[in-house]
């Protein structure tokens, strides 16, 4: 199950590792579609727009969690790069102590700060009870979702992709067999959905976790190295804290846009809701591939082979670019049908607004595609910082045009909806040039 990414063909290799990891997550969307699509079908548009609003603000609070074990991720495909046991073994405890911590006040900071969601976000009266039940249970699958990520980001860094992906398929059926159970078997609303949610994140993490204790052969072979070492604490938080912030900005400008949606009412929050579903489901795959990527650059920056890096960031940038096109496509002429499974039969006004969002962001998904190896090639080439830079690029971009744009009365929320691909190809056109002119300074082995 395990590959190493520095030997083989280099595209062979490269998919064969990413095609888990895809199957993977499009599975763990599988929690909020099902959530999603069965809200909207059976507790009605209110619940769909709480629902969907939940959504965006636990992506940015588990990005910051999700940050951080990317970058751990990525110092462990180096360590393993350069066949370094003990420091590897180093690196895995001292990123899982301070990941922990994390976790722990993360948890603590979102139920104190329950209450006031509702100003922050700009929620509307009638939608804010349903929110408000839904996320006082799913705030309680934070834990979760740092085990099931930090173990997962520790078995692809040693080239296993097809443990998470099993755990997760599990974890997803069981979401869904409980979806249905609880909201239309056992009436429990819209907590019922996050009670489902929250239970199968715990068999995922909980499961994966078990599994590198007692059956994965790199950690077994690794315990004697499992001590916690200080300077190994302050090199995961060098590393991997750029990594974070690079998430938490990228999610915080999301949410910025969450608010302005939600003022313009429930029917928009609706539309948005069902839309950033398809929307995240449609690049779900390349996004996957982008961190696939990032592990294939980070193994063999650590074995110190440029002409493998190089030959891979070109057949990778071609494989992103023609299936973004592909899907673009599909969106675009699938939009109607697709706004359709998410809501209920004569919410006209909604499924117009959601296929209006869907044909202007999906005709430019090459667009993030190449922003996603971007992120993926500076955090494994060690220059996090970068990533950082092109996240406060795209989304300072999509923030800034948003708010303007959409006071415009003549534009309107659809200034939103444009805001997002300019951002894209921004950042795309800033992160492309600075590889083009230092590129000789990247490839300076200091890690």
């Amino acid at each position: 199950m395990n590959q190493d990414l520095t030997r083989g063909p280099v595209m062979g290799s490269m998919l064969r590792f990413a095609l888990p990891m895809i199957l993977g997550n499009l599975l763990q969307q599988c929690y909020n579609i099902a959530d999603t699509l069965i809200v909207g079908k059976f507790l009605g548009s209110n619940a769909l727009a709480a629902v969907g609003s939940s959504f965006t603000l636990m992506t940015f609070l588990t990005s910051i969690l999700l940050g951080l074990c990317m970058g751990s991720g990525a110092v462990f495909s180096i360590r393993f790069g350069q066949k370094d046991d003990r420091a590897l073994g180093e690196s895995i405890s001292a990123s899982f102590v301070l990941i922990a911590a994390l976790t722990v006040a993360l948890n603590v900071l979102a139920f104190v700060c329950l209450d006031g969601i509702e100003s922050f976000l700009r929620v509307p009266e009638e939608v804010w009870p349903l929110m408000r039940e839904y996320l006082a249970v799913i705030f309680w699958g934070i834990g979760a979702t740092f085990l099931y990520n930090y173990f997962a980001s520790f078995l692809r860094s040693v080239g296993n992709s097809v443990v998470p992906l099993v755990f997760l398929g599990i974890s997803a059926a069981l979401n869904i067999g409980l979806d249905l159970w609880f909201v239309l078997g056992l009436r429990r609303g819209a907590a019922g959905a996050a009670e489902a949610t929250v239970i199968a994140q715990y068999v995922s993490g909980v499961g994966i976790a078990l599994y590198c204790l007692f059956r994965s052969p790199q950690l077994r072979a690794l315990k004697g190295y499992l001590r916690l070492r200080w300077y190994r604490v302050k090199e995961i938080t060098g590393f991997s804290i750029l990594t974070c912030v690079q998430q938490s900005v990228m999610n915080l400008g999301i949410l910025m846009v969450q608010g302005l949606v939600n003022s313009f009412g429930p029917t928009v929050m609706a539309a948005f809701a069902a839309a950033v579903k398809i929307d995240a489901f449609a690049y779900m795959p390349v996004q996957d591939f982008g961190n696939a990527f990032s592990t294939f650059i980070a193994q063999n920056y650590g074995a110190r082979d440029r002409e493998r890096i190089q030959a891979g960031l070109k057949g990778a940038a071609a494989s992103a670019i023609g299936f973004s096109v592909a899907v673009s496509t599909l969106v675009f002429v699938f939009a109607g049908p697709l706004m359709g499974l998410f809501t209920e039969p004569g919410e006209t006004a909604i499924v117009a607004e959601g296929v209006r969002y869907l044909r202007i962001e999906g005709a430019f998904y090459c667009g993030i595609g190449c922003l996603f190896l971007l992120y993926g090639l500076y955090r494994a080439l060690g220059r996090p910082g970068m990533s950082v830079v092109l996240t406060v690029v795209s989304l300072g971009t999509r923030v800034a045009l948003a708010y303007i744009l959409s006071a415009i009365p003549a534009i309107g929320v659809v200034g939103i909806w444009w805001s997002v691909p300019i951002g894209w190809f921004l950042a795309d056109a800033v992160g492309a040039g600075y590889y083009f002119l230092r590129k000789e300074k990247l490839f300076d082995w200091k890690i």
